[in-house]
């Protein structure tokens, strides 16, 4: 069996200020898993850690996204390791952090071969700078992944897009709004909100996407997990609350038979702000649930 890496990604230079912070506290997720008891569940043979750079609120001017060239640098960085640990056939489980993790991890998939990419979030992040108001990289990550937006971020190292679009699920959004879903819809990704998703079956969507990885003999998939997918009465620690939401045993329905198969090579999560779950409770419980979902894979 493949071993466990943890690579810790502590970023938030893809979010803008909030009301209730100056700095967005996802930074601290990786440490606060560590200390509810993840790493012990998974045991990881190696855990990367990514020095978390500075936050600031900078615009950068040229491709109308905050922090543009810090998240560049970052993620490079992150690419590095990412691609060491795919030649070494290990299990990646990347800890945000926020959503623009997402362009490191696109990055090395990029670098070492053809790769789709399970997409499930509470939003579709395909955005432009010019569509979302904050300028926030955490907003347009798929956008970006995919190569929509400005070439300094979408053609890192000359090798976007890090995505082919015919490659991406998107699942699990519940801003229903035409404006904001209008860009993913006009794109080649495959995408389904959250009532189309439960209104097409949850295993349907798996099958079709293991049938595309199958099909066009990819040399494997990776997951992102934005924990603002789950209902927001189990998981509100988020800087986006919505109403409903995916219940741990949709997520378990959607994620096992995902990451069984041996072209699964990890997971990323981001999101879950330790600010706003002072207890650990929330925190708990989706531990629980993942290390239940990890310990099936392949």
């Amino acid at each position: 069996m493949r071993k466990n890496v943890i690579i810790e990604c502590p970023t938030n230079l893809g979010l803008a200020q909030s009301d209730y912070a100056i700095e967005p506290g996802v930074k601290r997720l990786p440490k606060w898993l560590e200390r509810h008891g993840l790493y012990t569940a998974i045991n990881p043979s190696e855990v990367y850690v990514i020095d978390t750079p500075e936050y600031t609120m900078d615009l950068d001017t040229t491709t109308q996204v905050r922090n543009a060239n810090a998240i560049i640098t970052y993620a490079k960085r992150q690419a590095q390791i990412i691609e060491k640990e795919l030649s070494n056939n290990s299990f990646l489980i990347v800890l945000g952090g926020d959503c623009s993790i997402l362009i490191g991890s696109a990055l090395a998939l990029k670098k070492k071969g053809r790769y789709g990419l399970f997409f499930l979030d509470g939003h579709t992040d395909y955005m432009l700078p010019g569509h979302l108001g904050t300028h926030g990289a955490a907003g347009m990550d798929l956008a970006i992944a995919c190569g929509v937006g400005h070439p300094y971020l979408v053609n890192i190292d000359n090798q976007g897009p890090y995505l082919e679009e015919e490659m991406v699920f998107c699942v699990g959004n519940r801003e229903y709004n035409l404006e904001y879903e209008r860009p993913i819809m006009e794109s080649n990704v495959t995408y389904y909100p959250l009532n189309q998703l439960r209104d097409y079956g949850l295993d349907n969507v798996t099958s079709d996407f293991l049938n595309i990885v199958e099909q066009q003999e990819l040399d494997g998939f990776f997951i992102h997990l934005d924990v603002d997918v789950l209902n927001d009465q189990i998981m509100p620690a988020v800087d986006c609350r919505q109403e409903d939401g995916l219940s741990y045993e949709e997520l378990k329905q959607i994620l096992i038979p995902l990451i069984k198969t041996e072209k699964c090579i990890g997971v990323e999560i981001t999101i879950l702000d330790p600010d706003l779950d002072s207890t650990g409770v929330y925190t708990k419980e989706f531990i629980q649930n993942m290390t239940n979902i990890i310990s099936t894979r392949g």
